[in-house]
């Protein structure tokens, strides 16, 4: 039997099969945080065509069983199927395209000046059995041997040395001690395993996005990244934005709910990661998050309230070094979690960790650092000084809201030429192959060449009748980029997700714009650009400009960093040094409230239009439209 995806992709499947197992076994992973059981209703699929056997519907609506949704864990196909993955089902492991850009991070540490020297360290400890002449305890015996290395401090909990006596005499007395030097708690033991593991000490780089977690899985002793796995953040399902979930959090006594539910995409990813990869989670003994303020509160399970609240202060800005345990992390229990220091309610770690990933603290040249995400998260400044702000520009960047939107993943639409005679699309797919849908750059480039080509006016409203392609959808005109006849699938631009991007294009460009008045500069002094988030790498720069998303500046002054958060996390899980530098960073930080500046609002009106209301700023653009 055969499963057949709308992707193409064609599965083989054996009798008794879950639609789950054939899948995994052919390398596809579905969101499943029970581990396939059918209680956490994560894993849907819709059946197009087939006939097939559900053991249960777990928590799927009525709705959404009427519609062809079924749990995949739970459903076993009775003949050749077909079926679609819904885009917020689909687990990303092993991305060959993201694997391919982290072979160089191990560089990039050491191009810091700075070595591997992550939070959880190992060191070998060869003990001489005991006798009857020499019959101290197990414990004790281990302290000696420390002692004789120059350690007479070392923690011991309950955690660490649960084991310790079978796994000292198994191993001959000769064993590795993982520990951790705790500047407020001094050194403690996380494990104790046999030197024959030696290689096996692992840790973990997370990068929580309000839209997506990113998760990469290295080798503490050598920093090569061992796998990749990325998700959309299951707190979605309580809302798209940092603010409905504060809210859920706190007037709806969700914040259990919110915590458990990005813990668990965590886990569902590491989980899936040690699988392929044969390795005990327990030797993955630390680990490290990027996030902004609300989404490591939420992780830490404390009470966000107050960053919605004037005067906006968050619970914390610096966070100890706790345990995996007390996040509900499934690593080593007793493995430590570092948080990247937060500046401001609306700016967090993330941007502590891109700024750090840039390198722009380092220099004197003036640099301007812009996280476009779901949260437009902006800095500008060198090694004196650095402002920053933040700006909500919502998640329809990274797919969410926009009828055809998915992430930058394999499979979404990351180009668009619209040709100015036929007005037909010519398109690039990430990683080849029918598209799925359409990611952020993708977005921007499709409304550029529209409003090039004359589909759109400067509004975003289209000229119906101007093509063939404009079309009444559902709820507005739409725009088909891409359809298959075959598939019964259309990839199309509604005027109401181009209302949506406008509003998300001119939240950061009024960011940029202010901040860059705050500081008292004109937008030519900036001599460096850093692109930084989920599409970064996606990014055409002129057609980003055109949208009038980004400054008008000379192009070769950008640079595209990509996922920086996740870059800085992993920076941090393996250098002391660099979590120092981060610490500075924080603390040189001056954050600016857009929230309540007049400023903000009047740029982000002016902002609203293609490119922009006042043509003076955008000078390249009024060339190519032939404006004033």
């Amino acid at each position: 039997m055969e499963i057949r995806l709308t992707s193409n992709e064609v599965i083989q499947l054996r009798k008794d099969d879950s639609i789950f197992s054939a899948l995994k076994e052919a390398g596809i992973y579905l969101v499943a945080s029970c581990g396939g059981k059918g209680t956490c209703g994560k894993c849907k699929v819709k059946v197009i065509e087939g006939n097939f056997e559900a053991d249960s519907y777990g928590k799927l609506t009525g709705e959404e069983k009427k519609s062809g949704l079924v749990l995949a864990c739970q459903t076993f196909p009775l003949a050749d199927i077909r079926i679609a993955i819904p885009k917020e089902s689909r687990l990303v492991i092993g991305d060959k395209i993201a694997i391919s850009k982290t072979k160089d991070l191990v560089a990039y540490l050491k191009s810091y000046g700075v070595g591997l020297n992550p939070f959880v360290r190992t060191m070998s400890l060869k003990l001489p059995p005991p006798t009857i002449t020499d019959n101290i305890g197990d414990l004790d015996r281990l302290k000696r041997a420390l002692a004789e290395q120059g350690i007479n401090s070392m923690g011991f909990r309950h955690g660490s040395i649960a084991a310790m006596g079978k796994t000292l005499r198994e191993a001959d007395w000769t064993v590795e001690l993982a520990y951790i030097e705790d500047p407020d708690d001094g050194r403690e033991a996380v494990s104790i395993y046999p030197s024959a593991q030696e290689g096996s000490n692992y840790g973990l780089a997370v990068d929580i996005g309000t839209t997506t977690v990113v998760v990469y899985l290295a080798d503490l002793k050598t920093g090569e990244v061992i796998d990749i796995g990325s998700t959309y953040n299951s707190q979605i399902r309580f809302g798209d934005d940092v603010i409905t979930r504060i809210v859920h959090a706190t007037e709806g006594g969700g914040l259990q709910e919110l915590k458990d539910a990005v813990v668990s995409d965590i886990n569902t990813i590491t989980d899936s990661l040690v699988e392929k990869h044969s390795i005990d989670p327990a030797m993955i003994q630390a680990a490290s998050i990027a996030g902004n303020t609300t989404m490591a509160h939420i992780f830490w399970g404390l009470d966000p309230g107050s960053i919605r609240e004037m005067p906006y202060i968050p619970e914390l800005n610096s966070f100890p070094l706790w345990r995996a345990s007390t996040a509900g992390l499934s690593i080593n229990p007793e493995g430590r979690v570092y948080t990247f220091p937060c500046i401001a309610s609306y700016v967090g770690g993330d941007i502590v960790a891109g700024v750090l990933a840039s390198k722009m603290t380092r220099s004197e040249e003036l640099a301007l650092f812009m996280d476009i995400g779901t949260n437009g998260e902006i800095a500008i400044g060198n090694n004196e000084w650095i402002m920053t702000a933040a700006c909500s520009a919502g998640p329809c960047f990274e797919g969410s809201g926009i009828k055809c939107g998915m992430r930058a993943t394999p499979g979404a639409i990351e180009s668009v030429i619209i040709d100015p005679v036929t007005l037909d699309p010519s398109i690039r797919v990430i990683g080849g192959g029918s598209p799925l849908g359409i990611c952020g750059s993708g977005m921007i480039d499709a409304i550029s060449e529209m409003l090039l080509t004359g589909i759109i006016d400067q509004k975003g409203k289209f000229l119906e009748g101007k093509s063939d392609r404009i079309r009444r959808g559902e709820d507005s005109p739409e725009y088909v980029i891409f359809s298959d006849r075959r598939l019964e699938k259309d990839i199309v631009l509604s005027e109401i997700d181009i209302e949506n991007l406008l509003r998300a294009k001119a939240a950061v460009y009024s960011g940029i714009s202010t901040l860059i008045t705050e500081a008292g500069l004109a937008m030519d002094a900036i001599e460096r650009v850093y692109v930084a988030g989920g599409f970064g790498n996606y990014l055409n720069i002129g057609k980003a400009v055109l949208i009038g998303m980004i400054p008008d500046i000379p192009e070769e002054r950008y640079t595209f960093m990509g996922n920086t958060s996740i870059t800085g996390a992993y920076l941090c899980l393996l250098s002391k040094e660099l979590r120092n530098e981060a610490a500075e960073i924080a603390s040189k930080m001056t954050y600016v409230e857009l929230s309540v500046s007049k400023m903000f609002m009047d740029e982000y009106v002016s902002a609203l239009f293609l490119p922009h209301t006042n043509m003076n700023l955008f000078p390249s653009v009024a060339a190519r439209l032939m404006l004033p």
